[in-house]
């Protein structure tokens, strides 16, 4: 959950440096457009639809979305489609590329050829290449910082990271690669003394390191600093090093990407909620690591939905985890566990808890146990002759 969060925020496009500098300033204003006038289309540049015409693209999507691309002078249609087809892209993948990114026509050809090259080093397979383009335009589109993308992508490759988690980073986490090299190392030699200083061994760190990498790359967009005073804080709040490394390894890393203001606002309201002692709440944060990552007006609205449906504190203090469930996905489930009599506000919240996946198999294992008929149907009956 954490890392789809993280995740949705998207590198800014820079296809064209230049192209960006002399966007006309209306840019923004067109683009909130949801059809086009007969004196913006008159202004389009007509080779440029033309031949996004000849490719099948729906060019009414392009100027619903991102009409002021048409308006570009100069644009590389073919240029581009034909990198892409020489990827192996079909006409059909090529349209789609094309409406889900039509900045992408705009990009100068040998950019975008360099940009194939850095991105074969992790996906030598050319119908595996075309599937992510296809699926992550705009990563792809971005042209920056090519050179840094090159050194970054050997530097995780010498880690151990696989190209295929690299490439998942290229697609997702496309910021990382824009770091300078020596940010990125910096960072990872951070990490690697807290791991240590924690009282991690030697002979763990790789696999621990590499693990949280795969869980959240975007830790490498922290400061060495900022790494340094959230540890700091969480020593100073009574955890012992190895309570942290378990809460690090729980939040996936996204712990370092707190400020010790935000960590401390939530204990204190977690304290005031549950009324409990300084020694409690450690333990309930234990048990529950986001109730650091959650701010206050978060933990406020779950907490009070789970009053609402009849729960009360000392459930969610037995079982704290149900926090991690927006009120919404709290509501569901209490109607499915309703449906089978199951009264979640008079037992404990264990049925409520977990993933998706938990709470589907949990409610099948109830959904059986409520269907087994209450005697043997294949015992011999005791009937007098």
């Amino acid at each position: 959950m954490l890392w789809k969060l993280l995740m949705r925020s998207q590198p800014y496009r820079l296809c064209s440096f230049r192209k960006m500098l002399s966007a006309p300033k209306y840019r923004p204003f067109l683009a909130s457009f949801t059809y086009t006038t007969d004196n913006q289309s008159n202004k389009e540049n007509k080779m440029t639809v033309e031949k996004l015409y000849r490719l099948s693209v729906d060019i009414r999507k392009i100027r619903r979305l991102k009409g002021w691309v048409l308006l570009e002078d100069e644009t590389y249609v073919e240029e581009i489609a034909n990198i892409l087809q020489q990827l192996g892209a079909n006409q059909t993948a090529v349209a789609r590329i094309l409406e889900r990114c039509p900045e992408a026509i705009i990009c100068s050809p040998t950019a975008i050829d360099t940009q194939r090259e850095v991105w074969q080093l992790v996906c030598k397979n050319k119908e595996e290449l075309v599937k992510l383009i296809e699926q992550f335009p705009e990563s792809f589109f971005t042209v920056k910082d090519q050179e840094n993308q090159k050194l970054n992508i050997q530097f995780f490759q010498e880690l151990g990271l696989k190209n295929v988690v690299i490439s998942r980073f290229l697609t997702t986490a496309s910021n990382i690669f824009h770091n300078p090299l020596e940010k990125n190392k910096q960072m990872i030699k951070t990490l690697q003394e807290s791991y240590l200083n924690l009282g991690g061994s030697e002979a763990n760190m790789k696999v621990w390191l590499l693990k949280l990498l795969s869980q959240n790359p975007f830790i490498l967009l922290n400061s060495s600093a900022a790494v340094k005073e959230t540890l700091e804080f969480l020593q100073e709040q009574g955890f012992t090093n190895f309570e942290i490394l378990r809460l690090l390894s729980k939040l996936k890393g996204f712990l370092f990407q707190l400020c010790p203001i935000s960590i401390h606002n939530s204990m204190s309201f977690t304290e005031n909620a549950f009324k409990c002692t300084d020694h409690d709440l450690k333990q309930l944060v234990l048990k529950c690591p986001a109730l650091l990552y959650y701010s206050v007006p978060v933990l406020e609205e779950r907490i009070q939905g789970l009053l609402k449906e009849g729960i009360s504190i000392a459930q969610i203090r037995e079982t704290p985890m149900v926090l991690e469930l927006t009120p919404q996905i709290v509501q569901n489930r209490i109607r499915k566990l309703n449906s089978l009599g199951y009264r979640v506000k008079d037992g404990h919240l264990a049925h409520l808890n977990g993933t998706k996946k938990q709470f589907e198999a949990n409610f099948g294992k109830l959904q059986d146990k409520k269907g087994r008929p209450l005697f043997n149907p294949v015992a011999p009956l005791d009937v007098e002759e």
